[in-house]
Formats: C-alpha cells, sequence, structure tokens
C-alpha cells in the first residue's frame, strides 16, 4: 500500500480507500460480510474509511462502526459528512451550527468512535453564511470531536472563501475536498479544483472512480436486474447514454493491450491524477475488492493516458 500526504497536513491516508455508499447497511445487510470486506480492506493496508450519515440513513456508519471497533483507533482514518436531511424535522438537514453540533454526536455515537479524523460537509449550503460554517467546524476540532473537516462538492469560490475566512480570523480551515472524479466525469476536477487545491495545499479524496459500474464493463450488454443502475433511476438517467456506453466499450481495447481489467485501468487512472490523496472505491464482495487493490500495481504510460483522453476528453465530461 502506498500512503499519501492529505494535502499539506501531517496526516497520511492509504491511496486507495473504502467508502460505504450504496453499500454497507444498503445493498449489503450480512454484518459478516461487511466485516470480511473491511478487514479485508484493513488486512491489505487501507487506513482511511469513508462514510456519511446520509449512506442509509445512517445504517452505513453503524455496520462500518460494528467492525472499526474491534481495531485499534490510531491505525485508522475515518471520515463521514453531513448536510443532506435525516428527518422531517426542519433543522435537521444542511449546515447550520446546530445541525453540525447535533449530526456530529449521532455520527460518533453510531461509529462508535470518540472523533473522526475527518468531517466532510457533504455539500455547500446556500442559505447559511461561510462564518457560520467555519467557526462551527473549527469549535469540532477544538473540542476533539474531529480532527481535520473538509468539504464536498463545493464550488471553487466557495471553498476559498471559506479558507479566506478561516485564514483572516485565525480558524482551522477546511484541508481537503472530495469530489467525484472518473473518466467520464472529470473537466469540474482538472479546470477548477485541482488547480485551487494545488493553491491552497487542499488533499484530493476522490469518488466514484468506476462510475457505478460504468467504466467495468458490466453494463456492456444492457443494464442487469440487480445492478446499481437499475435500483438507482437517477443514476441511471445519468449515466446510460449512447455516447457514455461507446466510450466504455473503446476502453476496453485499452485494458485488452495492458492485459487489465477495466476496472483497474479506471482506478490506476486516477490514482495518477495530480493532487489525488486518497481514490475512494466500494465493494459489495471480497473479488470486487481485490480487483481494486490491484489497480495500485498498474502504472500507466504517457502513450496510455493520452490514448484515454482521446476516449474521454474534457468536451465530453459530465458531473452530477
Amino acid at each position: 500500500m502506498e500512503y499519501r500526504r492529505l494535502g499539506k497536513t501531517g496526516i497520511r491516508v492509504s491511496a486507495l480507500s473504502l467508502g460505504g455508499w450504496l453499500t454497507f447497511g444498503q445493498s449489503i445487510r450480512d454484518i459478516a460480510l461487511a466485516r470480511s470486506i473491511i478487514l479485508k480492506a484493513y488486512e491489505n493496508g487501507v487506513n482511511f474509511f469513508d462514510c456519511a450519515d446520509i449512506y442509509a440513513n445512517g445504517e452505513s456508519e453503524k455496520m462500518m462502526g460494528q467492525v472499526f471497533k474491534a481495531l485499534p483507533r490510531h491505525h485508522l482514518v475515518l471520515s463521514s459528512k453531513l448536510y443532506w436531511p435525516m428527518s422531517e424535522e426542519i433543522n435537521d438537514r444542511g449546515l447550520s451550527r446546530k445541525h453540525i453540533m447535533e449530526s456530529i454526536d449521532k455520527s460518533l455515537l453510531r461509529m462508535q468512535t470518540e472523533y473522526l479524523d475527518i468531517y466532510f460537509c457533504h455539500r455547500y449550503d446556500e442559505e447559511v453564511e461561510i462564518e457560520e460554517v467555519v467557526r462551527a467546524m473549527d469549535d469540532l476540532v477544538h473540542r476533539g470531536k474531529i480532527l481535520y473537516w473538509g468539504t464536498s462538492e463545493w464550488p471553487g469560490d466557495k471553498i476559498e472563501a471559506a479558507i479566506a475566512f478561516a485564514v483572516a480570523h485565525n480558524l482551522y480551515a477546511p484541508t481537503v475536498e472530495q469530489p467525484q472524479h472518473n473518466l467520464l466525469s472529470r473537466k469540474r476536477v482538472v479546470e477548477e479544483i485541482a488547480p485551487l487545491a494545488q493553491r491552497n495545499g487542499l488533499g484530493l479524496v476522490t469518488w466514484s472512480p468506476l462510475a457505478s459500474g460504468m467504466l467495468t464493463g458490466k453494463y456492456d450488454d444492457g443494464i442487469p436486474a440487480d445492478s446499481r443502475l437499475a435500483k438507482e433511476e437517477w443514476l441511471r438517467e445519468f449515466l446510460w447514454q449512447g455516447d457514455t456506453i461507446e466510450r466504455c466499450h473503446k476502453a476496453k481495447e485499452v485494458a485488452d493491450k495492458l492485459g487489465v481489467s477495466r476496472a483497474e485501468l479506471a482506478i490506476a487512472w486516477v490514482l495518477q491524477q495530480p493532487g489525488v490523496s486518497s481514490v475512494i472505491t466500494g465493494a459489495t464482495q471480497s473479488a470486487q475488492l481485490a480487483t481494486n487493490l490491484n489497480s495500485l500495481e498498474l502504472k500507466l504510460d504517457a502513450s496510455t493516458l493520452a490514448r484515454l483522453d482521446e476516449i474521454f476528453p474534457l468536451s465530453a465530461s459530465k458531473s452530477l
């Protein structure tokens, strides 16, 4: 396993990490299966595990927490997120100071830990002043409930505004952004987020390297009944398009030439992008995890990267 600094911070995270989106507590309900996947990742050097309160409405945090409690806490880098509505209650959503303070305690309880290494603001909240968000997150650091905080899918100008306010008032600033980044969705990162991260010393921990399976070839012959695209209509509408399917087919030629799977190719590509601290992957079975781990051994040369740029041009990139 390779370990990379999280931007300019002193903490190091595994280049490949494991997340709980749409898996633990949702497609995976068996704690024994969840434990086997998480432990296999841990035994192969993964130290960074990512979750969010909205994943399976808290069940993902609970399931992952059951496994984490048996592992040495100082070996782990744990993160979670808040923003999305967790109930019908008017204040149980967003990034108000009230919701931040209440959400962290609920996440810590579900994950059975005394602190999070990283706490993400899962989206930008148009209804809350940045000053309120930064001060609340700074307070969580001082209270020992989180060590670092970050953003996920925030507009670049809002990230820089948060950093500027924190610096001006001697507060803890965001140190990491979590953007979607894969061969199909990369324009925003390349043109906006990566340059911003470099300017400000932010780490990047990216999600959806396989574009929900599109980049693996899983959907070459249609949409399997038990697949993610079959179950998630919004993902299907976003990804299941003619040009996207054609590009994924072309990627097979590149993977075959290298003697690897398309999944390994796609993850290896993200791992080699500038400024990436960790690539968050998901797995519903041990075989998928093994494939993800294999990508660490694959180093893409300049000609391969250039061919992928041809197949997946920035002009065709799309973001959720």
